[in-house]
């Protein structure tokens, strides 16, 4: 029998091959940092000269020096690198604050004795006094806010007044005081942090200290089942302090925008705690202009509170204010 005729339809139709969704991209701790980026990428190839001179470079600018090595700090072998680097540089204060951070890092993670992170960062701190990168190392370690880390909040704020991470550590222990008592407006979270924000200068991004605040004990709340797991739905950013704080924040923001744009290199942590604030309430114009000027650079807080994947939910969000289909960020 003669085989059938060829078909013209669908036999002779290509198989495509059904292509798997390539993962988004984690957020990057290193944020728009470019320096950062590639002084980091040669110390995972165990070259420490680029770190040696970023940090150099960076001198006393206290808060990029603490974003740069808490970020080089994170590296799995970072405290190997610094420990070899000290051997052969003994008594270099850069060494030694990124050996303490990432002996830090190792300790909150459960891979340490936290006594050898806080005798590391005591060493560093007594090789740069002037430097607070290594009591914020310490003051990582407190896990709540007692009276041992406002001793090291105070050496911190001696050192510099307006300590960005170290006011962020500061308002997140806060939150977590009376933790099973609910709802409470008149928590000294809230209070710590519109002094903070009063407190420091008209172009400081502890401007946003007071949403930040908000978040983190929306943060405690959901945890613990005071509020929806959703943030949205939780009506958190609905009551009146809430509005009044993200107000002045978004207003100090577009006035920030046109004194420096750029200057602080953890503003965009402080913009997506904007971002996540506004569209929670519902303000969608803002949230979206604030979207537009975070780009790429999601960051984990406050996107994944109360127990969230944060970078699904801030790409979400993104979407929902700007009225686009959930695409990687571009």
């Amino acid at each position: 029998m003669p085989p059938p005729p060829l078909s013209l339809g669908r036999a002779h139709e290509r198989v495509r091959p059904t292509l798997a969704p390539v993962p988004a991209p984690a957020p990057d701790p290193a944020l728009d940092d470019s320096q950062l980026v590639v002084a980091r990428a040669a110390l995972a190839q165990g070259r420490r000269q680029p770190v040696r001179a970023l940090l150099a470079r960076t001198g006393d600018d206290w808060d990029r020096r603490a974003h740069r090595v808490a970020v080089l700090a994170l590296e799995p072998y970072a405290a190997a690198w610094a420990h070899e680097w000290l051997l052969a540089e003994p008594g270099c204060a850069d060494a030694a604050a990124l050996h303490a951070l990432a002996r830090v890092r190792r300790a909150l993670r459960g891979k340490e004795d936290p006594a050898v992170a806080r005798a590391a960062c005591r060493s560093a701190a007594a090789l740069a006094p002037a430097d607070p990168t290594p009591w914020l190392g310490l003051l990582q370690l407190e896990q709540a806010a007692g009276a041992a880390a406002v001793r090291i909040f105070e050496e911190v704020r001696s050192r510099h007044r307006d300590h960005h991470h170290a006011h962020h550590l500061m308002v997140a222990r806060l939150a977590e005081r009376r933790a099973d008592g609910g709802p409470d407006p008149l928590h000294e979270v809230y209070d710590f942090a519109a002094w903070a924000a009063e407190q420091a200068p008209a172009d400081s991004p502890l401007a946003v200290l007071p949403v930040v605040a908000h978040a983190e004990r929306y943060r405690v709340l959901a945890a613990h089942g005071f509020a929806p797991a959703d943030p949205v739905a939780s009506g958190h950013w609905q009551d009146g302090r809430a509005r009044d704080v993200l107000k002045a924040a978004f207003d100090w923001w577009l006035e920030w925008e046109e004194w420096e744009g750029d200057g602080h290199p953890r503003r965009l942590l402080d913009l997506n705690f904007l971002a996540h604030a506004t569209f929670c309430e519902g303000r969608g114009a803002e949230a979206a202009a604030l979207f537009r000027r975070i780009g790429q650079h999601a960051t984990p807080e406050p996107w994944s509170y109360p127990a969230r994947d944060p970078y699904p939910a801030f790409r979400a969000a993104r979407a929902g204010a700007l009225g686009t289909d959930a695409e990687p960020v571009v």
